[in-house]
């Protein structure tokens, strides 16, 4: 009763509470750093490029990996996803048959990856990590099959202007297209995991799948919605990303994978439970986007940007686990 007593004296304020703030704080933190030693970071000019150009893209990438992680598995795969979305995308173009049909083309390829990822785990029993590392090997293949060994694709005349514009340069009462698709993305999401029963079921089968199947829960289906919809949400962002550049750039999504991972346990800090979730995979994504973008401001290139992404991760989780375990 003594030791309550005096522990309760000594942290009189929650610990576990304030473990789950440590993600906001250090938002907060990097904010005033760069906002102070990063020239032009607080430029609306510069905050624009950095939402439309990489959070974007990035957070519907990693809110698929939320729900697969959420569900007890891990996707290697999703910059293939990206990738032969964005590749598909692209030809479709090229072969002058309109944004409408590249867009279901390249949502068609991403979906594809994501049926062979769920055939692979839930029909031939392949541990998620191993299964997606082998499409991810495929996946690449693919790719440099279909471009003479990873040519980029490049569509610059202006009659394959139309399709680009429609989707990076069109907007709805003054808000770009690209953040109305993760705006979407975002609500999709949060709905299915949070507010259905088919988040639940992903819940349970990320807690116990043995004991998820003998409750009932079709664990099959649900493991391969999760990878499905994992793979689609890549390959919207494929799509995106090709639409900005107005090119398919060979292995460009395979930049996004750790990221994305890194996001969504990043944002596991603010939860109780330590779950992923989808504000904290938002919160997560806005940090290590702002950290980059901090980084190259002053001068930093990307090996120096992966080293600082490193220490992010490191410092967060660890003190938000440390603090968390010492609550305990």
């Amino acid at each position: 009763m003594q030791a309550e007593t005096g522990r309760t004296r000594r942290f009189p304020i929650n610990i576990e509470t304030i473990s789950n703030y440590v993600v906001i704080g250090a938002f907060c933190a990097m904010l005033v750093f760069f906002a102070a030693f990063a020239p032009g970071f607080l430029s609306g000019e510069n905050l624009y490029n950095v939402i439309s150009n990489r959070v974007v893209l990035l957070a519907i990438v990693a809110l698929g990996m939320t729900i697969v992680i959420a569900a007890g598995g891990i996707d290697l795969s999703v910059g293939v996803s990206m990738d032969l979305s964005s590749m598909v995308f692209i030809m479709l173009i090229a072969a002058g048959l309109g944004g409408f049909v590249g867009v279901l083309g390249g949502l068609g390829a991403a979906l594809c990856v994501g049926l062979l990822n769920a055939v692979l785990i839930n029909k031939l029993k392949i541990n998620p990590f191993l299964a997606t590392l082998g499409v991810l090997f495929i996946g690449q293949s693919v790719q440099r099959l279909s471009t003479q060994g990873g040519v980029p694709i490049y569509l610059t005349r202006a009659e394959f202007a139309a399709p680009f514009n429609a989707i990076v340069r069109s907007s709805l009462l003054g808000i770009p297209t690209p953040m109305i698709v993760l705006a979407l993305c975002l609500v999709a999401v949060y709905l299915a995991m949070h507010r259905s029963v088919f988040g639940r079921y992903v819940a349970a089968l990320g807690v116990q799948a043995d004991v998820a199947r003998f409750s009932g829960i079709r664990v099959l289906f649900h493991m391969s919605m999760v990878f499905v919809a994992c793979a689609v949400l890549a390959g919207i962002s494929g799509i995106l990303l090709s639409s900005t550049v107005r090119s398919y750039v060979p292995f460009a999504g395979d930049s996004f994978l750790l990221d994305a991972i890194g996001a969504t346990f990043i944002g596991t800090a603010i939860s109780s439970e330590r779950r992923p979730s989808v504000v904290g995979t938002l919160l997560g994504v806005l940090l290590l986007a702002v950290m980059r973008n901090g980084l190259l401001l002053m001068g930093y290139n990307f090996f120096w940007q992966q080293v600082g992404i490193g220490v992010l991760v490191f410092v967060v989780l660890g003190l938000s686990f440390g603090l968390r375990k010492r609550a305990d």
